[in-house]
This record gives C-alpha cells, structure tokens and sequence, in this order.
C-alpha cells in the first residue's frame, strides 16, 4: 500500500491560478499522481466551507479520474479560507468517513484539521496542526491541541492500528533542522512542542522516518518560502510525518520525501506498507 501527504497551501490556487508558484505545484501534483498512491492527504486547503467549487471538481476529475475524495474546511466561527485537509483515495477503496471533534480550544475544531479513514482493519487519518504563531502566542492552546490529538489517536488505536500523517508543525529532535541552535524558542521547536510529539511516539506510536532511515541528518520536508536562500542551502526543517501504532511499524517498507525541484515550502512525503 502506498500513501503520500502534503500540505498544498492552497488547493484552490493550486488548481486554479496562472501564477509561477501555482504552476510548480501543478508539478508536484503530477509527481504526486505519477507515484499511483492508494490513498492522498492534503492539508492547508483553503477551501471554502463548502468545499470544492464545481470548477475545482472538474479539475480534480480530469487530474485524478480515478480517485474519489472527502474534505473538511475550516467553518464558523473560525476563520474561512483557512487550514483544511483533504483525502483523495482510490475509487475501488470504500472507508467510513469521520470529522472528528477532539475538544481542542476554539476555534481548532472548526479549522477543518482532522479528517480519518476507517477500513476493516486499520484507520488512515491526517492532521494540520495548530501553529504555535509569532512570539509563541498560541504556544498555550497548541499544547491543549496536543493533548487531545494524542488522546484521539489513542483511541483509535485501541480499536485497530494506525496509520497517522500530516504537517505536525514540530522538528522533534536536533537533526530534524538545519540549524537548532537558532531556534530553540521559535514555534515549532520548543521544548514544550517537542515533548509533546515525543510524548505521543512513547505512548505507542512510530516515526516511520526514523524506523527506516535512523538518525540520518540533513533530509527535510519544509523550507521556509520567505527566505531566498532556504532551498539552495537545504536550510530546512522536517515538520511532516507518517507515524503508525507500533504494531505494524516493522511492515513499513519506504518512509521519504518527494523533490519538489526549486518549490519552497513543504514537499510531499510517502509511506509504503504491507497491510
């Protein structure tokens, strides 16, 4: 079984913009399609709360024919426009659909950023999780987040294993950015970010990154857009991630990136597994 992720920022521009950017993530669509994935997530969405409009339909059926999709998008009383996630998955595949509410603080649970898959012996679900913003100012509530996002996919795991992936907003440890010792106190790698994601990973749960590749250094999925330089110098983080319950971690096969050529921001990530 192969599955890919990607925060997108913007289907919506993705699909429907002339611009150079929206072209090259046109690519990285094509890239996405080529690779014949089961199962698609696409976080940071941007889609209207009443999803996909018809033009983004016919574009979707013309780039994917045979996929079908769910979405969930951000909602009153949150802000419109804003986060999301998408699956598009095979049409032959027939999971149970569910927006799971996690008593988050407001308004992350109207942000559209849980969506799970339930198939008769495993779950597939996806994330975009809260960022902990500028000076930290939501450092707070992301850590409530935290906490319930855990306690959900305990829950699942209880019933069958899992299958988790998304942009976690998080580099858990030193390797897992160019340059820890700048960013102690940024969002993403606090301490309090960190403990929190390596708290979920001990409670039964697997970075599939590490169980392949182990502490190898200098692989990222995220390089930040606003500085001219962050993909020619690699200076990334890896904030994206395929985690699964323990007990199916060792029929992990492949955990990597997808090159998104000279596209800054996040690149796509796959997983393949033997289910």
């Amino acid at each position: 079984m192969r599955l890919i992720s990607w925060n997108i920022d913007s289907l919506n521009a993705a699909l429907t913009s002339d611009s150079a950017r929206a072209k090259l993530t046109r690519g990285v669509l094509n890239t996405i399609k080529e690779k014949d994935p089961d199962i698609i997530a696409i976080q940071e969405t941007k889609l209207r709360s009443t999803g996909p409009t018809k033009k983004h339909q016919e574009i979707l059926a013309e780039m994917f024919p045979d996929y079908d999709y769910v979405w969930r998008s951000s909602e009153e009383p949150a802000r419109k426009g804003y986060a999301g996630t998408m699956f598009l998955y095979k049409n032959t595949l027939t999971p149970e659909v569910t927006k799971p509410v996690i008593g988050a603080p407001e308004p992350m649970d109207h942000e559209g950023r849980i969506l799970t898959l339930e198939f008769d012996n495993y779950y597939v679900t996806q994330v975009y999780t809260p960022n902990s913003g500028n000076e930290l100012k939501r450092l707070d509530d992301r850590q409530v987040w935290d906490e319930k996002y855990t306690e959900y996919l305990q829950k699942l795991d209880q019933v069958k294993p899992v299958i988790a992936s998304g942009d976690y907003n998080v580099a858990h440890t030193p390797i897992d950015l160019k340059h820890p010792e700048n960013n102690h106190h940024n969002a993403g790698f606090t301490d309090e970010e960190r403990q929190d994601f390596d708290k979920l990973l001990k409670l039964g749960f697997t970075d599939t990154f590490r169980k392949i590749h182990g502490n190898v250094e200098g692989v990222y999925s995220w390089w930040a857009q606003r500085v001219r330089t962050s993909k020619a110098n690699n200076s990334g983080w890896r904030i994206d991630y395929y985690i699964v319950s323990n007990r199916i971690a060792n029929q992990v096969t492949k955990s990597e990136m997808l090159d998104t050529g000279e596209r800054k921001d996040h690149c796509p990530i796959m997983l393949e597994i033997n289910l």
